[in-house]
């Protein structure tokens, strides 16, 4: 089931849209349904289709959405660099409005979010909303400070000629050249997808690409440089306020590193920490069969 639901973005000057997918039934299954929040920011829904194995191996219906800024969604190119617009608050709205309109609230729902959409899912589960049941975030930093940290490590450790190029860019602040965008592959190839990337994973490129809009407002030109408005967040106090139980996925060589996503699991009261050992940021294709286990478990074990 796909579907359009009006959203009035907070100040957006203009009438909006959310656009959902629904894969399961929500009438009929006896299961709560998992609500996916992809990453990005602008990163679309498209990557995270393999979640769909939930459905067929668990029967927990899944339900998939562009938030607004990309795919399918309302765009709003006209607020690039707009910090006052581009704000958890925002996307918060947008998803209690989805939920809502599914009317999943009284059945309850699990909420899964994946590198920024782990990030907006524990900010969401920190303010204790009607109806959540179990929370999963997997490669979602704590930390932006910390994230940070952990891409200046990783960045060290890549090839001499590859950090001459990305610190050349970084000099300049020329991060479209042909020379930049191969030497960041370097690093993407190691710390955010270690597989031959899937169509869906390239998706969440092109979406990026195509509105780059929130994503340059709140983190910066790429997974390399933070310059967003996130760029200071951290995440603790918000851990703290977290009732459901959680599960924290990260992948070993994760850009989501153990530094930065540790202070999940250090203060969030219920949580079971999982490192996916051959995967990096895309653990649920890196390690598809191991990542759905690992999630249909916790989902479905009461």
């Amino acid at each position: 089931m796909e579907g359009e639901l009006p959203f009035s973005a907070p100040n957006g000057g203009k009438p909006g849209i959310t656009w959902y997918k629904v894969v399961g039934d929500l009438e009929t299954s006896s299961s709560p349904p998992l609500v996916a929040l992809h990453g990005g920011p602008g990163a679309g829904h498209e990557y995270l289709a393999s979640l769909t194995d939930l459905v067929e191996l668990r029967g927990i219906p899944v339900i998939f959405y562009d938030q607004v800024g990309c795919g399918r969604s309302t765009h709003f190119r006209e607020r690039m660099g707009d910090d006052s617009f581009w704000t958890f608050d925002l996307f918060i709205a947008e998803l209690d409005q989805l939920i809502d309109h599914l009317k999943i609230r009284q059945k309850g729902f699990y909420l899964l979010g994946q590198s920024w959409g782990g990030m907006l899912a524990a900010v969401y589960a920190a303010r204790q909303p009607e109806g959540l049941l179990k929370l999963v975030i997997a490669g979602g930093p704590a930390s932006f400070p910390l994230f940070v940290e952990c891409g200046k490590q990783q960045r060290a450790q890549l090839p001499q000629e590859v950090r001459d190029v990305l610190d050349q860019g970084d000099r300049d602040g020329d991060y479209d050249s042909p020379e930049y965008e191969a030497a960041s592959a370097v690093f993407y190839s190691r710390h955010v997808c270690r597989i031959s990337m899937p169509d869906e994973v390239k998706k969440a490129f092109f979406h990026l690409k195509d509105d780059p809009t929130a994503y340059i407002t709140m983190q910066g030109p790429s997974e390399i440089v933070v310059t967003g408005n996130l760029k200071d967040w951290d995440g603790t106090e918000d851990a703290k306020k977290i009732k459901v139980d959680t599960l924290l996925l990260n992948g070993r060589y994760d850009e989501a590193g153990e530094l930065c996503v540790e202070p999940w699991f250090r203060f969030i009261p219920k949580i079971k920490w999982v490192v996916l050992e051959n995967s990096s940021h895309m653990t649920h294709w890196e390690e598809r069969e191991r990542f759905m286990e690992l999630t249909g478990t916790f989902l479905t074990k009461y």
